[in-house]
């Protein structure tokens, strides 16, 4: 094994990138070091190119050149558009006649390239330094219904999407991705502003390659931006998607698309499998809030309670604990909390009786917004002159430690 005789550049690239993989993980990608070159390309079958990068640096790390250029062959011969392994290589290379005195320090080369692919650099290696423990989940997935299969969560900070699959109404991981967002970030409030948008939404439908073109990769999942909030709110735009990229292109920089979650063509294709159309939430959030599993079932059986306390009151015609449940900001899609108030009053009193259902209950906690949960269900009402079925959607929010319904309409 060859090393690499110039003492700066021992871990050089992981400190030029600013990321210090730790003791652990530098031990884990050690232990992936394989014999022979073939190997390393059939093992990278089973594996994803955050560990394999780890691998790649934990071996300049500990001063093995041969060992880290062996593996970044192996992972350009399995990714062969991924730029940012070439750029790596190239380092590899020069390292072998002088020390590296910068990442990607090529004369002449586009700065602002390679600036894009250090940062892919930092935000790889630091979601693959800094996952989530096994005990913890997204706060936002507080409920999740029967028929839903799945649920994605987006952290633009981290640069990273997480699947978790739905095991009898509580999240459990499945699968992580790294993503791009839009090109000045996220928090998106009006048409063309570039940016990613914050908040719940669902996947409304799906797009193919072949009405697409070759830009959008395998194809795109639209997502329904501007949802109920974005639109009492005041923000504007459309055409929001999770789609891949053209096939010349293995991934985007963090920050490059018009404001669309952006995978790489494999993963992209293994979400696509995973999601259900009109049921999946994505919610995105700047910075994912985690909660142990104890805190989690906390939050979720006090809103629970809520709903069916809700639930009760309207069932019992007990009117002015029913319209408690609403803010004083309450607003339909057509009316305000007076004019909904002085309707509800007008309905209830010719109902001899009232039976409310709730199921398929959903609830999502919304980021970004203060204490606020999405709750969206299938609602059966029967009374004594009426019976009817409905997908409700309601925005509940939490005020002086007591939730209220801040919008509610039909999802």
């Amino acid at each position: 094994m060859r090393r690499i005789s110039h003492p700066q550049l021992v871990a050089g690239a992981l400190l030029l990138i600013g990321v210090s993989l730790g003791a652990g993980c530098l031990a884990q990608a050690r232990a992936r070091s394989v014999p022979h070159h073939a190997n390393a390309v059939r093992e990278l079958q089973n594996s994803s190119p955050d560990t394999e990068l780890a691998g790649i640096y934990a071996a300049v790390n500990a001063n093995e050149l041969d060992e880290a250029l062996r593996r970044t062959d192996a992972l350009i011969v399995e990714h062969p558009n991924f730029r940012l392994a070439y750029l790596i290589r190239g380092d590899l290379l020069t390292a072998h006649a002088k020390p590296i005195v910068a990442f990607g320090n090529f004369a002449g080369g586009p700065s602002d390239r390679l600036e894009d692919l250090r940062e892919e650099a930092r935000v790889r290696l630091r979601a693959y330094r800094d996952k989530p423990p096994a005990n913890v989940v997204p706060r936002y997935l507080l409920q999740l219904p029967p028929d839903q299969r799945t649920a994605v969560v987006v952290d633009t900070r981290r640069s990273r999407l997480y699947v978790y699959e739905n095991v009898e109404g509580r999240p459990r991981f499945l699968a992580d991705y790294y993503i791009t967002q839009g090109k000045l970030g996220a928090d998106k409030l009006r048409e063309g502003d570039q940016k990613t948008p914050i908040g719940v939404y669902h996947i409304t439908g799906r797009l193919s390659r072949h009405k697409l073109g070759d830009f959008y990769g395998p194809g795109a999942l639209p997502i329904n931006y501007p949802n109920e909030w974005d639109q009492l709110n005041g923000r504007t735009g459309h055409g929001i998607w999770l789609h891949g990229t053209p096939t010349d292109t293995y991934s985007r920089p963090p920050k490059a698309s018009d404001g669309c979650v952006v995978l790489t063509n494999q993963d992209m294709r293994a979400l696509a499998q995973s999601v259900q159309i009109g049921i999946t939430p994505v919610i995105i959030s700047e910075d994912i809030e985690w909660l142990k599993m104890d805190e989690w079932n906390a939050e979720r059986t006090q809103l629970q309670q809520s709903i069916e306390s809700w639930r009760k009151d309207w069932e019992n015609r007990d009117i002015d604990h029913y319209l408690s449940h609403y803010s004083s900001r309450f607003s339909s899609d057509t009316e305000a909390l007076r004019h909904w108030s002085e309707r509800k009053r007008q309905v209830l009193q010719d109902k001899q009786w009232v039976e409310v259902t709730v199921r398929n209950l959903s609830m999502l906690r919304y980021p970004g917004d203060g204490e606020m949960v999405v709750v969206t269900f299938d609602e059966g009402y029967r009374s004594n002159n009426m019976n009817n079925s409905v997908k409700k959607r309601q925005y509940w929010v939490l005020e002086a430690g007591k939730w209220k319904i801040l919008y509610e309409g039909v999802a």
